[in-house]
């Protein structure tokens, strides 16, 4: 059994998809369809806004600051969550035009709107036109400097999460990210993450990471962001989707639409239960993993919970054999 699998935040790069779309006219809809969604304007004025020029700022095309940068506009958060959405889905689309179908999606944070993309809960261009709202939401709803977020490697979910409740005071710290066994991510206000970075120490963490990131996504401080962005996400014209959808917030399939939606309107602060989430799709019957879109971290993360899966991932026109034959052999045991 096959599943899809599709990255979040981070996995960006200048160039990345260009040979998909110069390769597979199915991946170039996809940049064209991306380009006429996506809001130049608005991106224009978080470019100057992040630069601090008087000028405004000039962005054009999606694609074309996906595929030509700077590379300091691709990082902005509310160009780089439709710029990783795009990719993704120019990838499962090309899959999708040599006959490979999933039989469960899921995908880290941001990749779980490129899930229900391809699973048919919503329209692809609704879904740039909401990330890119969600990226300005998220990093609007914490002033730059106020959060923070660490990688602690070496501790359990446990003892994390004592140390964040140990470490807080009067502030906000807690799991973000609890991506793989020892590899929990921690995000809130920057004393207090720095306060329980300290303490998962004592813990024994073996190492406490600061991570380079615009804000402290996925926990209580993102909550006004959440309240922004549930209208827009209830008013999607939406329907059931064809394939299950593992959320985060629970790691449970979603067969409906109204819960895909509800996942995704508690995703914005709630933690990200990725290993959970892989769980669940070995509990299912998943034996092969299709990272798809840019980046290899979900590949690496996989191959950590569940050890005895084939992963494998697809992000260039070079991946495609391997992808093909990976699946050719998973559908025949």
């Amino acid at each position: 059994m096959i599943a899809f699998l599709f990255p979040g935040q981070g996995a960006q790069q200048v160039g990345m998809g260009k040979a998909l779309a110069d390769a597979y006219p199915e991946a170039h809809a996809v940049f064209a369809e991306a380009d006429a969604a996506f809001d130049a304007e608005a991106a224009a004025r978080a470019a100057q806004a992040s630069s601090g020029d008087t000028a405004q700022a000039v962005v054009r095309d999606l694609s074309q600051i996906i595929f030509e940068g700077p590379e300091e506009h691709l990082m902005l958060t509310e160009i780089t969550q439709p710029a990783i959405l795009t990719v993704s889905i120019a990838a499962a689309r090309v899959l999708g035009a040599h006959g490979l179908q999933p039989s469960f999606v899921a995908g880290h944070s941001l990749g779980e709107y490129s899930a229900n993309v391809i699973a048919g809960t919503f329209a692809f261009a609704d879904a740039v036109r909401v990330v890119q709202r969600r990226g300005r939401y998220m990093q609007e709803a914490v002033p730059v400097g106020v959060g923070a977020m660490a990688a602690i490697l070496g501790l359990d979910a446990d003892g994390v999460r004592r140390a964040c409740e140990e470490a807080a005071e009067t502030e906000i710290v807690s799991s973000a990210n609890l991506n793989a066994p020892g590899q929990v991510s921690i995000a809130g206000h920057a004393a207090a993450v720095q306060r329980a970075s300290e303490r998962a120490r004592a813990l024994g963490a073996k190492r406490a990471v600061p991570l380079s990131v615009s804000a402290p996504f996925h926990c209580a401080l993102m909550k006004p962001a959440e309240a922004r962005l549930e209208p827009e996400l209830r008013d999607l014209p939406t329907r059931d989707p064809r394939v299950p959808i593992v959320a985060n917030v629970d790691a449970r399939p979603k067969t409906q639409a109204w819960s895909a939606i509800d996942a995704l309107v508690q995703q914005v602060s709630a933690p990200v239960r990725w290993e959970e989430v892989v769980q669940r799709l070995a509990s299912e019957g998943v034996t092969t993993y299709v990272e798809v879109g840019p980046g290899t971290v979900l590949s690496g993360l996989v191959r950590r919970i569940h050890k005895q899966a084939h992963v494998i991932q697809f992000g260039s026109p070079a991946d495609l054999g391997a992808v093909m034959a990976a699946c050719s052999i998973s559908a025949g045991r």
